[in-house]
């Protein structure tokens, strides 16, 4: 029997039927990553780091998995391609999608590869990671950063609005 892990994951997308595509990722993740333990609430959030004509919805889950940590990746990217997401901006720069599954935690591990790398190496940047994350894992201590989620909310510059969603 594999060893099972924690992973802390963050959804989004602004494209279509927002609510819809996180619905199905999240079943999708159930498939195919490992069991949803736990699922924040919807939250709408601005577009970070570009101009979008539609807000983002984000939700962050934590998944029981006995996947690696780059099988894991490889199971968020077969679902982005099976629920729509087109190929990256080849520019490097963000840009409006369907759907975006990242790894914010695997367990207590760090991974800095050319391919992964977690804890997310923007999370402490971004409210809209921060917020949902905060709900779910108040607590959890950023392995590099060595404080709470909580304490990076509170010392999060990024100005950007993050609404939580009503049901």
């Amino acid at each position: 029997m594999k060893e099972k892990h924690r992973a802390i994951l963050l959804l989004g997308g602004n494209l279509g039927r927002r609510r819809r595509m996180l619905a199905r990722a999240r079943e999708q993740l159930g498939l195919e990553a490992g069991r949803v333990l736990e699922e924040s609430s919807l939250y709408e959030t601005e577009p970070w780091g570009f101009e979008a004509g539609q807000n983002f919805l984000n939700q962050v889950v934590v998944v029981e998995t006995d996947r690696t940590p780059r099988e894991l990746l490889m199971v968020l990217q077969g679902i982005e391609k099976n629920l729509g997401r087109q190929a990256a901006d080849p520019g490097g720069g963000y840009s409006s999608r369907v759907i975006d599954l990242d790894i914010l935690f695997y367990d207590r591990q760090v991974i800095d590869t050319p391919s992964l790398r977690v804890p997310h190496p923007q999370l402490h940047r971004r409210r809209f990671t921060l917020e949902p994350l905060c709900e779910v894992a108040p607590d959890l201590l950023h392995p590099v950063l060595q404080k709470t989620t909580t304490r990076l909310l509170e010392e999060c510059q990024d100005p950007s609005g993050v609404y939580k969603v009503n049901p």
